[in-house]
């Protein structure tokens, strides 16, 4: 039996775990659908997958027509009127080298849009960080509103026992009043942060936020300074080799272009005499070359690609130092925060032990009520720092999990 409410226990543990992670993961998939800072992202991404068709088709045609006010005459008769049709082709490989280039501006705006959800997604954590902890703090304060009560009780027994003065008495109502306008304060507050997380989640502002009992950490530190899969870093990737193409379509724009047309002339026929062919249309191909002899604006434009691809180069490794820089001190702020939570653990035992002694004592004439009270607030402001602390390794975790995200998906799949 004993065996079995052990087991009992340790399931309905670990199904409040899943539940609590799915809550979490509830509010993160609303976020990621609804806020339009991310559809916005999202919106750019496909804007920019529009773009390779843009770049990589042919020039359009050129259709010429004429019709002559005095006939040109000609051997067969008279031109009547005249059409021209040329289709202009890039030099070879151009068209897929735009395209390329494209393709990989489109993947790095799929990276800006991951790293638009995954920003999102630490601000949601964030915010329900907050809430977690006015939550347990007002949970904290109404408990010590319980304690402070039976501290009057026992202040205003031995007054009119005659065994201590109306002082102490009065000196609870005091840190009661004090007590029940923090609360007040802070469901305020809660209210105010609740509309604002609703905001996130681009829903109603009355919509309700349920938060979970406790805040699940993760047991071990991420430690990792390795940042290449990130979004942030692959988006300078993707850009990077598209300002490579750059420098290769630059030098393809340096060469001619070279067009294929048709010539069609309309004859009328001689009246006057009756060649061979009299009056037959004419039909001429035709093949045309560009000259490109100003050669500045490629040179230009080759130029103004390498030093956007070096100064992407450049950016990325910024960008990884500063990601190392954050992940370092948020690394930092999580162990900061788990050893002041297991001092904090300590101190409320002590604290606890204390105040049950000086609470005895006060009932036998031994110690100062003054000091039932400090006492009783020392360990009020322990717990509610213990929340704040929970909170605070909560939210570093949150934003450590976004430096450390990696993106195994990909813009064409």
């Amino acid at each position: 039996m004993k065996t079995n409410r052990i087991l009992l226990v340790c399931f309905l543990f670990l199904g409040l775990s899943q539940i609590q992670a799915q809550q979490i993961q509830e509010y993160l998939q609303i976020a990621s659908e609804n806020n339009p800072e991310v559809q916005a992202s999202y919106s750019r991404f496909e804007a920019a997958l529009q773009k390779a068709p843009q770049v990589s088709s042919l020039p359009d045609p050129t259709l010429t027509m004429s019709a002559f006010g005095r006939m040109v005459e000609t051997r067969l008769g008279a031109q009547e009127a005249r059409f021209s049709l040329m289709q202009m082709f890039p030099w070879f490989g151009t068209n897929n080298l735009r395209k390329g280039s494209a393709e990989l501006m489109a993947e790095a705006r799929f990276q800006d849009f991951l790293t638009a959800r995954e920003s999102l997604f630490v601000k949601v954590k964030e915010a329900y960080a907050e809430i977690y902890k006015i939550e347990k703090s007002i949970e904290v304060m109404e408990e010590d509103l319980e304690i402070l009560d039976s501290y009057r009780k026992l202040a205003l027994n031995r007054f009119e026992a005659g065994s201590a003065p109306m002082v102490n008495v009065v000196k609870v109502d005091i840190d009661r009043e004090e007590l029940v306008t923090r609360i007040a304060l802070m469901k305020d507050e809660l209210e105010t942060r609740k509309i604002q997380f609703n905001y996130l989640l681009n829903r109603e502002q009355s919509a309700m936020v349920e938060v979970q009992d406790n805040l699940q950490l993760e047991n071990d530190l991420v430690i990792d300074s390795s940042f290449e899969d990130h979004p942030r870093i692959q988006s300078l990737d993707y850009e990077k080799q598209a300002f490579e193409k750059e420098i290769e379509i630059s030098k393809k724009e340096g060469l001619p272009m070279l067009g294929l047309g048709l010539d069609y002339s309309i004859i009328s026929k001689r009246t006057d005499a009756n060649p061979e062919n009299n009056g037959q249309d004419a039909i001429m191909p035709m093949f045309s070359v560009t000259l490109p002899i100003f050669r500045k604006k490629y040179k230009a434009a080759r130029e103004e690609a390498k030093l956007m691809a070096q100064a992407t180069e450049q950016e990325k490794t910024a960008m990884i130092n500063e990601l190392n820089s954050e992940a370092v001190m948020l690394n930092y702020e999580i162990k900061k925060s788990r050893q002041l939570m297991d001092l904090y653990d300590r101190q409320i035992t002590s604290s606890n032990q204390a105040n049950k002694l000086l609470v005895v004592g006060f009932s036998n004439a031994n110690s100062d009520f003054e000091e039932v009270l400090q006492m009783n607030q020392d360990l009020l402001m322990l717990k509610i720092q213990k929340i704040e602390a929970l909170a605070n390794a909560y939210k570093a975790t949150a934003k450590l999990d976004y430096l450390h995200f990696k993106n195994d998906t990909n813009a064409n799949e």
